[in-house]
This record gives C-alpha cells, sequence and structure tokens, in this order.
C-alpha cells in the first residue's frame, strides 16, 4: 500500500471524534485546550529488540506505545486529549500487520479517552520504530513535578513492581519451563487467577498500565511524581536529583504481587538480598507505576492502591537499607539506552 492509502484507510478513522485532526487532511492539527487548563506534551519512541521483542501481536505493540505515554501524563496529572503518531515501518510489512496494529491503537484509544490526530507514516531499512507524542491537559498550575519532593516526605509508589521484568525474562526463556510448571501448580492450588502465572507477569511487560485517574488525584496531595519506566532506585534518583534531596526506601516495604511472591517460592525468598524478584522490583523498569513524595500529614488522602516504601532525606543519593539497617548495594540501579 501507498502512504496516503494507509492514512485514509487505517488511520484517519482513529481521528473520528476530535475535530482538531481536521480528519488527518491538513499538515498540522488545531485545537483550544479546555478553559483555565494547560497543554501538558511528551513524546516517547519504542523500537523493536529494546522495548519489544518484535514477536509480538501488531495490537500489542500498538497498544504499549500509546500506553507508555499515557504514562507520562499520568505522571504530570494531566487529562488526555490527543497524539500524534511516527510510524517507522520495514519495507514490505504486510497490509494485515497494519489493520492488527490500527486496532491496538483503537482499542487502546477508547479505553482511555484520547485520539489519533496527526503523525506520519515512512518505511526504513531498519528496525520498527513507532514514536508518538501524546497531549494532555491540566489546571493551570496544576501539573505534577519531579523537583517538588521536601525533606519529611513520605515516598510512595501504586500498584506493585518488579512483574514487568520478569515478563520479560520469562519471554526471553530467562526462567525455566521446570520453574514455571512447579508455581503454575501452586498457583492453580491457590485459586488465583491464572492457570500460568507468567501469563500475568508477560501481560504487566506487554500490556502496561497507565495510571492517569491515580495521577488526576494526587494533584494538590504529591510534592513530586514521575511514572516508573527505568526502574525504581533510578528514577527516584531523578526525583532527588531534581529536588535536590536523598531518599531512603526500605525492600522489605516494596510491594510484590502474589506472582512474584510465587516465582520466589516464598515471601522471605522473594525479600532477602540478592533475590530475582527483588531486583526486579527495584531496578529491573517497565512497571509505569507512580512514584511520588507526600507530606505525612497527607496520609489519609493517599489512595488505597499505593504503597509507601521510605522517606526524602538531608543528602543527594538513594539508599536502599534493610531491616536489619544495613546497606544493600545493587549490581545495577536501572535501565539506560547509553
Amino acid at each position: 500500500m501507498q502512504e496516503f492509502e494507509i492514512i485514509k484507510k487505517y488511520f484517519a478513522p482513529l481521528s473520528a471524534g476530535f475535530s482538531g485532526a481536521l480528519e488527518l487532511c491538513d499538515d498540522s492539527a488545531v485545537f483550544t485546550p479546555p478553559a483555565g487548563h494547560e497543554l501538558v506534551i511528551t513524546k516517547d519512541a519504542i523500537s523493536e529488540g529494546v522495548h519489544f521483542i518484535g514477536s509480538e501481536s501488531a495490537d500489542l505493540i500498538a497498544g504499549k506505545a500509546l500506553r507508555v505515554n499515557l504514562s507520562d501524563l499520568a505522571a504530570m496529572g494531566a487529562t488526555p486529549i490527543c497524539y500524534f503518531l511516527a510510524l517507522i515501518l520495514p519495507k514490505n510489512t504486510p497490509e494485515e500487520w497494519v489493520q492488527k496494529f490500527a486496532q491496538g491503537l483503537r482499542e487502546t484509544q477508547s479505553e482511555f479517552g484520547i485520539y489519533l490526530a496527526g503523525g506520519d507514516t515512512i518505511s526504513t531499512l531498519g528496525t520498527l520504530t513507532i514514536s508518538i507524542t501524546a497531549v494532555g491537559s491540566v489546571p493551570v498550575g496544576g501539573a505534577l513535578r519531579r523537583n517538588g519532593a521536601k525533606i519529611g516526605d513520605d515516598i510512595y509508589v501504586s500498584g506493585t513492581l518488579g512483574d514487568a521484568a520478569l515478563g520479560l525474562s520469562s519471554l526471553r526463556g530467562a526462567i525455566s519451563d521446570e520453574a514455571i510448571h512447579k508455581i503454575s501448580t501452586n498457583w492453580i492450588a491457590t485459586s488465583l487467577i491464572a492457570p500460568r502465572n507468567d501469563e500475568y507477569i508477560i501481560a504487566r511487560y506487554l500490556t502496561p498500565e497507565p495510571r492517569l485517574f491515580l495521577g488526576q488525584e494526587l494533584r494538590g496531595i504529591a510534592n513530586a511524581c514521575m511514572d516508573i519506566s527505568d526502574g525504581l532506585v533510578q528514577d527516584l534518583g531523578h526525583i532527588c536529583q531534581a529536588s535536590k534531596v536523598g531518599a531512603v526506601i526500605y525492600p522489605d516495604k516494596i510491594p510484590l504481587s502474589e506472582a512474584a511472591v510465587l516465582f520466589c517460592q516464598t515471601p522471605q525468598q522473594v525479600r532477602g538480598d540478592n533475590n530475582s524478584a527483588l531486583e526486579s522490583a527495584i531496578s529491573g523498569g517497565d512497571d509505569y507505576e507512580l512514584l511520588f513524595t507526600a507530606p505525612p500529614e497527607k496520609a489519609n488522602l493517599i489512595p488505597k492502591n499505593c504503597t509507601k516504601i521510605g522517606q526524602i532525606t538531608a543528602g543527594k543519593n538513594v539508599q536502599i537499607i534493610d531491616k536489619n539497617g544495613k546497606e544493600i548495594t545493587l549490581s545495577r540501579k536501572g535501565f539506560s539506552h547509553f
């Protein structure tokens, strides 16, 4: 198919309902933010072999590309408005793949109330790459920032950490079939939610959940906020650097899913030193949960799906302190592209 055929057939329908997209017939979109609001604009790209393996279904790849951008809007407390897509396709990509990709975008944007407003589609001699620019809005002056953490703040995370990194390990075959079988037996015996508990952690890797409503709830409560994409310690370090503070986190407080616990057989093993689940939770990345700080006097306002894991301190560094008061040193702090 030619570029403009692809746009007309698969992507223009994704703009329906958003007048600012101008039906994708012009060079740019035109729209005005809601009264009393300002725009929040973010861009994230994902690339085959780095952010996804490449053998995944096209709808899952599309969904992840949009979801990681929505997670950035969530971290700022924003409400989604629209997004722009740059799709860099290897030559001879089948039309069926494009159709499935557009389907994944449609399903995801419908779930989160956002519309396609424009973009570009090109071919490449390299690997598949998707770049999305997402636009949201917040009340004027209401955006959550990284630079507001204060000494004495409590540190919180939403959801559970480490599942996505374990899911990637499972997809790469780094977790043995014998271990998965053993854990699956326990999973069924304890009446949990899936026949194979690696299905849950794989889903957490392939289909991250942007915490949009939580981000909006945290406006006026959190002093600093960001999403966890590159690992808890590394991303907390970004908050500390921006806010000119230090932090202490306690590994026994880090929330782990039942799936992560079962992969290490007992909670004691999971929360011990040099454990794969703990390492995944602290430095694995791809969680896309929210990491934020808030003053102790606002503890009663923190939503129930969030867990306090530490405190903001004077200093510059992030320390990991076990229940015996010993500092833990990690082999790596998180993911880095370079």
